[in-house]
């Protein structure tokens, strides 16, 4: 059942992008469901938006109408459930200054009350981590291809699951997300038949090529963009520790490893909320 049909799956909204309300364990069975049935009439977009893409999005309005045609949307980030909860907060303040108190109030809860900021997105579901779940619980049966990345990183990535489970993976590939080479990738993935295809060219690019190609893979039943989960899982870029992924705060692991990847961790962390705040007080003025 497609989740924008079950009332169950309601869809959130977070400055024009849909999230659709499912726990990592609701969007794992549904895609597994996915892929254990007959395929739709085409292959089940997944989405993993996080506050870089919502960013993104409002500048973008083709990226943002994409993100609205996908079948499901995943919060990656859990600044898009912080997000969730503010917006949610904030819809009967009828005073600006009332409103930025409530705003710093749900950004201390990240740090210290994190439960609280899960009221309305019920779980951060990283692309990464779903890519991994997925490969962990498909039948034997099912062909994987993964697709982008950079040169050769698809295939260590693929090599490196391997080691885990036997997986059927019938195509690694790093392409681009051109449209000089459209026609040729569409061969390759046709020509092995899978199931599960995996887009890893990076937002918006990979979210736009899916869009684009959607109509000519023959099999594939599901197909997720994960951006940099090819480069985590091959060992190219370290994830941050388990202990900054749960307090939220894997941008801090990131800015000291990768300290060229500031302006991105500013995005993130000081440019989304402030934005989310904006957006917020519009809604007040208009009142």
């Amino acid at each position: 059942m497609n989740p924008m049909q079950n009332p169950e799956y309601e869809k959130i909204d977070v400055l024009g992008v849909g999230f659709h309300k499912v726990t990592f364990d609701q969007a794992l069975t549904l895609l597994l469901q996915k892929l254990a049935h007959k395929r739709d009439d085409h292959p089940f977009f997944v989405a993993t938006p996080n506050p870089e893409m919502i960013l993104e999005s409002k500048k973008n309005k083709q990226f943002q109408k994409t993100l609205a045609n996908t079948d499901l949307n995943i919060a990656d980030g859990i600044g898009i459930l912080w997000a969730s909860y503010f917006l949610k907060k904030s819809q009967n303040i009828k005073s600006r200054f009332r409103m930025k108190i409530t705003w710093i109030n749900s950004l201390m809860k990240v740090v210290f009350s994190s439960k609280k900021i899960h009221s309305v997105l019920p779980e951060r579901v990283t692309g990464t981590d779903m890519m991994q779940a997925l490969c962990q619980k498909v039948t034997p049966e099912t062909k994987i291809f993964l697709l982008g990345a950079g040169e050769g990183v698809a295939k260590i990535a693929a090599e490196k699951m391997q080691k885990i489970r036997k997986l059927n993976i019938v195509g690694a590939y790093c392409g681009n997300a051109g449209t000089q080479q459209e026609k040729n990738i569409q061969k390759m993935i046709n020509e092995v038949e899978p199931d599960l295809l995996f887009v890893a060219f990076g937002a918006p690019k990979q979210e736009f090529w899916i869009e684009r190609n959607l109509p000519y893979l023959t099999t594939v039943k599901v197909i997720m963009g994960v951006g940099g989960a090819f480069d985590f899982i091959a060992g190219i870029r370290k994830r941050a520790p388990k202990i900054f992924q749960k307090l939220g705060i894997e941008w801090l692991f990131r800015l000291i490893i990768q300290p060229s990847r500031w302006l991105r961790i500013f995005n993130a962390t000081i440019k989304f909320p402030l934005t989310v705040l904006k957006v917020a007080q519009t809604k007040v003025s208009k009142k």
